[in-house]
């Protein structure tokens, strides 16, 4: 396994009726997010975002001519403990860049189930709610 670079990007993806869409992860139940996912060698922050959407949601953004919106802005938050054997070593703080995306409403959403369980399609103030991380509680927001 290829350790990652602490460089990652969040997609947040909402539909045209502003329902935000949110995953639940295989590996911790409580935590709930928007897609996310890290850089891989040689590839652009923006053909990330649309690689992690088509792998963590099934939404083949670019085969239905949806664009993924680059926000030009990023987080940063420190990796969780229990995650850091992913990274090189070292790494302790990570670096999201910010990208969204806007689906119909009727979009089909297929997971991985050996990364996330289940999905939900929440109003803004409910996914604040639902999303572990601050940094994407306060994407959604920005929305």
């Amino acid at each position: 396994m290829q350790l990652r670079k602490p460089v990652s990007v969040l997609v947040v993806i909402y539909n045209e009726a502003k329902e935000f869409l949110l995953i639940q992860r295989a590996d911790d139940p409580s935590f709930w997010q928007s897609v996310t996912g890290g850089v891989e060698p040689n590839e652009s922050l923006l053909d990330t975002a649309y690689r992690e959407l088509k792998e963590e949601t099934g939404i083949d953004a670019r085969a239905l001519g949806i664009q993924i919106k680059d926000h030009h802005s990023t987080n940063q938050y420190e990796i969780r403990p229990c995650w850091r054997h992913r990274y090189v070593a070292g790494a302790t703080i990570n670096t999201e860049h910010v990208f969204s995306v806007c689906v119909p409403n009727d979009i089909q959403v297929i997971l991985d189930p050996n990364e996330h369980t289940d999905y939900q399609w929440l109003p803004q103030a409910c996914a604040v709610n639902k999303a572990w991380s601050p940094t994407n509680q306060q994407e959604i927001l920005n929305l």
